[in-house]
């Protein structure tokens, strides 16, 4: 199926990605600090990557608030790769990843990576498919669509741009980039899947074609290269085939898709680890399609990847008694608190707010924090389901003795 150059490198792929995250500052754009950010910024941060024109840049369309969608397009390769991120708004990781790989190009434009991915590949790069969610930092478009529900009706003009880029260059290989719960787990473990990977399925019988057991061979390579350095953190991602969604559709039009989520990481609610992480997976992947080593890939290093599953919270308070009122007698119990931003109306920052979501044995529950109360005694004003809690108050109950 793929035209991708036979292997010719000195080192072997892991090597490779082991010294792509050793180095990652020299590659890292520094300005880069939050995962909040616009399509302005985009543009901002891209312009001095393209000072020496390592890139074309083409408008495919503009979004429903009228922004210019535009498709970055580097290598001279005949091997076609389409990478989008940023379809959901408020999903910027891999966004971030996209402009540091950049950098490593021009940075480094003598290395073997940079010299085998620009030879051998034609790299089509969507940064933000969705600029006015991005604008908002939501998940849908400005027209209240989720436009990964959208590949078929094709309502949105952010979906129709996604689609005629298919169609129009009918890449070989696709690489879908998304964010997902912080708070997923590996399989039925406590442990938090940092990275989740999917070839998805083409049709409802999830079998496999050419195109998908392709894709299946890049995961597979991403997978040994995140296991590297996250082992067991990594996931498979739910392989249900869902009609209305891209990567399952992009798959069913002929490009071997793997889709990308980017999930949590102990104290990096900004993502940074994660952005990096993304940098070297897809770096690596990138590579082994340029010298064609995805091509020994073994496919039991994807397929044999638990399912994420969610046995994770923020934060869990263990070791409570709680007293519901002043009936009843108090019982042990763990108190499970999640934790998420919230634009606060009247100053226009970004608040940490919590939420009880649980109470009571959470034994088989992980949490990102978790806090031994020795049997400290609280009451029902203070301890309710979906009780509303500032930061500050989470604080203040986890210190409780």
């Amino acid at each position: 199926m793929s035209k991708a150059q036979s292997p010719d490198h000195s080192l072997n792929d892991m090597e490779f990605a082991r010294e792509l995250f050793d180095d990652y500052t020299s590659y890292s754009i520094p300005e880069i600090t939050s995962r909040r950010f616009t399509q302005a910024d985009l543009l901002c941060w891209l312009k001095p990557l393209n000072a020496g024109n390592l890139f074309n840049v083409k408008p495919l369309g503009t979004s429903a608030e009228g922004r210019t969608i535009s498709l970055l397009r580097l290598g001279k390769g005949t091997v076609k790769v389409l990478l989008w991120s940023q379809m959901h708004g408020d999903e910027s990781t891999a966004t971030m990843a996209l402009l540091d790989i950049l950098n490593f190009f021009k940075r480094k434009p003598e290395h073997t990576i940079t010299r085998s991915i620009l030879e051998a590949l034609d790299l089509l790069m969507i940064p933000m498919l969705n600029p006015d969610g991005a604008e908002r930092f939501q998940r849908r478009t400005a027209q209240s669509i989720d436009m990964n529900r959208d590949a078929l009706t094709l309502e949105t003009p952010e979906a129709r741009i996604l689609k005629d880029a298919q169609q129009t260059y009918k890449p070989e290989f696709g690489f879908n980039l998304h964010d997902q719960d912080p708070r997923y787990t590996v399989g039925n473990s406590k442990d938090v899947s940092t990275i989740a990977l999917l070839a998805p399925a083409y049709d409802e019988t999830r079998g496999d074609n050419y195109v998908r057991l392709a894709a299946k061979k890049v995961a597979s390579v991403f997978v040994a290269a995140m296991q590297a350095f996250i082992p067991g953190h990594v996931s498979k991602y739910d392989d249900t085939f869902e009609r209305r969604a891209f990567g399952d559709n992009v798959q069913k039009w002929g490009t071997s898709t793997v889709l990308v989520e980017s999930g949590g990481w102990p104290g990096d609610r900004e993502k940074m680890f994660i952005r990096k992480l993304n940098a070297v997976g897809m770096l690596a992947s990138l590579y082994a399609l340029a010298t064609g080593t995805y091509q020994q890939a073994d496919l039991n290093v994807y397929e044999r990847l638990p399912f994420g599953t969610k046995y994770l919270y923020d934060v869990i308070v263990r070791n409570a008694r709680l007293r519901a009122n002043d009936q009843v007698p108090a019982v042990r119990v763990d108190i499970g608190i999640n934790l998420d931003e919230e634009v606060n109306a009247e100053n226009g920052r970004v608040e940490l707010i919590g939420k009880i979501v649980d109470i009571g044995d959470l034994g088989v529950y992980g949490a990102f924090r978790e806090v031994d109360v020795h049997d400290a005694l609280f009451t029902g004003p203070e301890i309710m389901m979906d009780q509303r809690l500032s930061a500050l108050q989470v604080e203040t109950l986890a210190k409780k003795q």
